[in-house]
């Protein structure tokens, strides 16, 4: 059976990745096992309050900001936006969140690697938990307290969460991350990549565009035969 392998970018804080979790969802249930998803982090929000005043500065700074993330939210009937996201609670990072679901995903593989019960959606659980911490109920998530407390919630091991990030393994994956989408020009996210980078689909893509590049590839091209898509 063929596989298509997507490695799907995104920052924690990044309103359209929050959104595009229903086309990760959509993409699972068409094709189960036929699609394989990593999931990597980039950095948008590695320094947000810069991020923030440089790039709304002339459009009302954290006022504004506000104000463009409720009506994105009033688009997306399927995600809730607090109506005092970055007003009420500023995270200075999505670097320090990223750090630990990097440890996460990294506990959970050495679970899986000793023989322990496979947690393939508990790093995906974690993330939601996340995104809708911050999103729906406007808790700073770049604090390690929230992020344990939510984690610990779901079951998480956070002695397993201490030993990754202490000894520099998560710090490693995070890196490696940051560095690949990189190399890769990501330019943003959310953003898929497909076909061992020859397809990169950014921002607000509508399933019927991810469904279409991952029928095409499925279709098994000759190995000297570009996609169409």
């Amino acid at each position: 059976m063929s596989v298509v392998e997507v490695t799907y970018f995104s920052d924690v804080l990044c309103v359209w990745a929050y959104a595009s979790q229903a086309r990760i969802d959509a993409v699972k249930e068409q094709f189960g096992d036929s699609v394989q998803i990593e999931h990597r982090f980039c950095s948008v929000f590695g320094d947000a309050a810069r991020k923030i005043t440089s790039s709304w500065k002339d459009r009302g700074g954290y006022d504004g900001f506000n104000s463009h993330l409720r009506q994105v939210g009033e688009s997306f009937p399927h995600i809730e936006v607090h109506p005092e996201i970055w007003l009420k609670t500023r995270p200075l990072t999505s670097a320090s969140t990223h750090l630990f679901m990097k440890a996460v995903q990294l506990s959970q593989h050495r679970s899986e690697m000793t023989g322990g019960h496979s947690g393939l959606s508990v790093s995906d659980q974690v993330m939601r938990a996340f995104r809708s911490g911050f999103f729906r109920d406007c808790r700073d998530i770049s604090r390690w307290e929230i992020q344990c407390e939510i984690a610990e919630a779901l079951g998480v091991d956070i002695s397993a969460i201490e030993e990754c990030i202490h000894s520099g393994m998560a710090f490693a994956g995070l890196a490696a991350d940051y560095e690949d989408a990189d190399k890769m020009r990501i330019e943003g996210s959310p953003s898929f990549v497909l076909n061992e980078g020859r397809q990169k689909l950014y921002g607000n893509v509508g399933f019927r565009l991810i469904e279409a590049n991952i029928q095409e590839l499925l279709r098994t091209p000759r190995t000297d035969e570009a996609s169409w898509c």
